[in-house]
C-alpha cells in the first residue's frame, strides 16, 4: 500500500508531495515531488516518524488532576501514588495501562519504554506467574497497538539517608526482589516478543544500594537499555554525598553504570564534572512532570554539548503530548538563559524520534527511508494550532491534539484522530471508577 503526503520529514529534512509505499510492514520506497496517484492513501499535513516515548509509569496516570489541592512537593505526591500502587493487580493494571497506551498512540506515540517496578502484591509476595504485571503491560501495548520496553526496574531499598539505605516498607514491598540476583533471575524469564523488547532499570541510587548496581549493570551486557532515575530531587544528592562522599552520577561511573546503553532520567541537578561524567550517554527529559512536580530545570544544553543524547518522556502523564515535551525542553532553556533557538526544531524531531528509539533498544525505528519498519504519524497542519506552521517547524507548534493519523509496522492504529478500541476516554474512566471505589 502507498500513502500520500503533502509533506514529509525524511533523513534529509523537509520533503514535499511524497510517497510512501509500505509492504508487509516495512516501507519499501519513498518518492518526493510526486502528486498522488489513484489507490494512494493521501494524509494530511506533516508526515513524521512514529514518536518514542522514552520514560513513562504507566499506572501514575491515575493521579492526573488528583494531586493539587494542597500544594506539597515531590514527597507529598509520591504519598499519594503510592495509594494508588497498593490497589493495582494484574488485571487492573491492564486495563489502566490499555488506555494509558491508546492515550499515547492517539498523541502520535508509537513506541513506548515503561520504567516498570510494580512487581509482586501487596505484601511483597510473588505471584504464581513471577512477572504478570509485566505481562500485563505486554498485553497492553499488544492490545494499544503500541511497541512497548519494558524495563523491568531493580527497587531494593526504601530509601538512603546519611547512615545508608533503609528497608522497603508498607506498598514499597511490592517493588523488591531481594537483591539484584534475584531480581536479574525473574527479569531472566521474560522474553522478548515482535512488539515487545526487554531493557532493564535500576530505579535510582536512593532504591539500589551500590554493592547491587553492578549486578543491574552486568544483566543488560552493556547493550540492553538500561534507564536510571537520576538527581531528580536534591535531597537525593545530599544524602548520596553523606553517605558515598559521591554524586550519584560519580556514583554510577564509579559501579560501571554509564555507557552507551544507559539513559538517565531528569539529569536535573547536576554538577560540571557530572554533566562532563555523562558523555556518551542517553539523559531523558520530561518537561511536563519535572515543572507538575516543581523539580527544576535540568542543564539540557549543557548535557548536548558535552556528548550526552538528549530523549523525551512523559513519566507521570500529567500530559500524554511529546510535541508539549519538546516544547518544554526548548522553552525551559529560554528561561534559563534568556536565549531563544537552544534547540533547533530538527534537533527536537530527533530527540522524539530516531534518539529516543535508539535509547529504547529500536534502533531501526524513528526515520522514514526504504528497509524501515513503516511507523508513521501524520499531524494535521489546518488546526486552529498549525495553521500557518511551517512544516519543520510542527514540534514547536503541534499539540496531540493535531494527530490524525497513526501507523504501526504498517497497521492502522489511529485514524482521523480516532484510536481504534474506541473511546479511550470512557476506557479511563471505567478503571478509574473501580480503583477509587
Amino acid at each position: 500500500m502507498s500513502h500520500w503526503a503533502p509533506h514529509a520529514w525524511l533523513p534529509s529534512g523537509i520533503a514535499s508531495d511524497v510517497r510512501v509505499s509500505v509492504t508487509d510492514g516495512l516501507i519499501t520506497s519513498v518518492e518526493t515531488g510526486v502528486r498522488p496517484a489513484a489507490g494512494d492513501r493521501r494524509l494530511p499535513g506533516v508526515l513524521l516518524p512514529g514518536l518514542a516515548n522514552a520514560h513513562s509509569h504507566a499506572f501514575h496516570r491515575a493521579l492526573r488532576g488528583r494531586t493539587h489541592a494542597d500544594g506539597g512537593s515531590f514527597w507529598t505526591w509520591r504519598t499519594v501514588m503510592y495509594d494508588v500502587a497498593r490497589r493495582l493487580d494484574p488485571d487492573s493494571y491492564l486495563a489502566l495501562a490499555r488506555a494509558v497506551y491508546a492515550e499515547m498512540a492517539l498523541a502520535g506515540i508509537t513506541t513506548v519504554g515503561e520504567f516498570h517496578y510494580l512487581h509482586h502484591d501487596t505484601g511483597g509476595r510473588r505471584y504464581s506467574d513471577p512477572n504478570a504485571m509485566g505481562e500485563a503491560l505486554r498485553q497492553a501495548a499488544a492490545e494499544a497497538g503500541v511497541r512497548l520496553t519494558l524495563l523491568d526496574t531493580c527497587y531494593l531499598a526504601g530509601g538512603l539517608t546519611g547512615s545508608g539505605h533503609t528497608a522497603l516498607e508498607d506498598v514499597q514491598l511490592r517493588f523488591g526482589d531481594g537483591d539484584a540476583e534475584q531480581w536479574a533471575s525473574r527479569v531472566s524469564d521474560l522474553k522478548p516478543s515482535a512488539g515487545m523488547r526487554i531493557g532493564a532499570a535500576a530505579h535510582s541510587v536512593r532504591a539500589v544500594p551500590a554493592e547491587q548496581l553492578r549486578t543491574v549493570a552486568d544483566f543488560t551486557g552493556g547493550t540492553a537499555p538500561l534507564h536510571v532515575h537520576l538527581s531528580e530531587q536534591p535531597a537525593e544528592n545530599e544524602a548520596c554525598q553523606a553517605f558515598y562522599g559521591l554524586t550519584p552520577t560519580a556514583l554510577l561511573r564509579r559501579e560501571g553504570v554509564l555507557g552507551p546503553s544507559s539513559s538517565m532520567i531528569h539529569a536535573t541537578h547536576l554538577t560540571a564534572t557530572d554533566i562532563t561524567d555523562l558523555n556518551g550517554t542517553f539523559a531523558c527529559f520530561c518537561p511536563t512532570t519535572e515543572r507538575d512536580l516543581a523539580d527544576g530545570i535540568g542543564p539540557a544544553r549543557a548535557l548536548t554539548e558535552a556528548g550526552a543524547t538528549i530523549t523525551l518522556g512523559s513519566d507521570q502523564h500529567a500530559v500524554v503530548d511529546l510535541f508539549e515535551e519538546a516544547r518544554g525542553l526548548e522553552m525551559h532553556e529560554r528561561l534559563s538563559t534568556r536565549q531563544r533557538g537552544r534547540f533547533s526544531p530538527a534537533e527536537l524531531l530527533t530527540a522524539l524520534t530516531s534518539d529516543g528509539h535508539r535509547s529504547l533498544g529500536w534502533p531501526e525505528l524513528g526515520r522514514i527511508q526504504a528497509g524501515a519498519p513503516a511507523d508513521l504519524v501524520a499531524v494535521r497542519l489546518d488546526s486552529v494550532r498549525t495553521a500557518g506552521s511551517r512544516p519543520e517547524q510542527v514540534a514547536l507548534s503541534a499539540t496531540a491534539a493535531d494527530v490524525d493519523t497513526v501507523l504501526v509496522g504498517g497497521e492502522t492504529v489511529v485514524s482521523e484522530g480516532r484510536h481504534r478500541l474506541g473511546d479511550v476516554g470512557r476506557l479511563f474512566t471505567e478503571v478509574l471508577e473501580k480503583l477509587s471505589s
